[in-house]
């Protein structure tokens, strides 16, 4: 349901309806369906508060459960993990199925199934500059054990590095750990070293800001999320595994790596 609240909140921020389906993924339709419920019960009217997560789910009741459904293919997954092994084209695979497992599926099912066990291969990325004050990509990279003069001893270190998409300007800062307090603080601070808030803020699926990484529907940290609010900002995760998407925030960390920590390689 947070995707809801964050939904109405980019709506209410004038956000487009092509953005916020690109952000939340999820279809267009989708967003303008739920841009026409809010407005019906007045959750875009700028003076009323945000909606409380209890007052959506009352407000949007249950929802319908999608029917649980099996694949024919399935009880043959090891058989087909062996003949892609052996290099057998799908349409082949089908019909040794059929032949020697007297298999009664389709083709499409058994296709559905090597896609499972065999994913595409990476997409092209094309490079998409940002506007000036438009968006900040941020994340934790591993830097090692450093000497932790409150303890006394060495422990495990990292460095929080949050880089302005346009410019490339840079706020960075050791820590020693990768709570939520030290993640809100760290924005705090680095909002206080450029001057200003931008208007996106694009974290990598790290726990202290994404919760749960989802590729259609991320579920942001309720602490970040009311965060995002205060400061009047965007939260646009990246898609798991996908590291194209926070490049800028990689080149940071590899510039930091060579010029102010030479001899470490950050683990990113």
């Amino acid at each position: 349901m947070n995707y809801l609240h964050d939904l109405i909140y980019r709506l209410r921020a004038g956000e487009s309806e092509r953005r916020i389906a690109q952000d939340l993924k999820v279809s267009r339709p989708t967003v303008h369906k739920y841009k026409e419920w809010a407005e019906t019960r007045g959750y875009l009217t700028p003076a009323q508060p945000l909606p409380e997560l209890a007052e959506l789910v009352a407000a949007l009741g249950p929802g319908p459960q999608p029917p649980q459904m099996i694949s024919t293919a399935e009880p043959y997954r090891d058989t087909v993990e062996q003949l892609l092994a052996q290099g057998v084209e799908m349409t082949a695979i089908w019909q040794r199925l059929k032949e020697n497992h007297d298999y009664q599926g389709s083709y499409s099912a058994v296709r559905r199934l090597v896609q499972r066990l065999q994913p595409a291969n990476p997409e092209v990325v094309v490079r998409v500059e940002s506007a000036p004050g438009e968006e900040m990509q941020v994340d934790f990279g591993a830097v090692g054990p450093l000497f932790d003069p409150s303890s006394g001893r060495l422990r495990p270190a990292y460095v929080f590095v949050a880089t302005l998409s346009y410019s490339r300007h840079q706020y960075a800062e050791l820590v020693f750990d990768q709570k939520i307090p030290t993640w809100l603080t760290l924005h705090r601070r680095a909002f206080e070293s450029f001057g200003g808030v931008p208007k996106r803020v694009v974290p990598d699926n790290l726990k202290a800001a994404v919760v749960t990484a989802l590729v259609y529907d991320p579920v942001l940290g309720e602490a970040y999320r009311r965060r995002a609010v205060h400061y009047d900002f965007l939260i646009s995760p990246t898609r798991p595994r996908t590291p194209q998407h926070r490049a800028k925030w990689k080149a940071g960390c590899i510039m930091f790596s060579a010029t102010l920590w030479p001899g470490r390689n950050l683990s990113m």
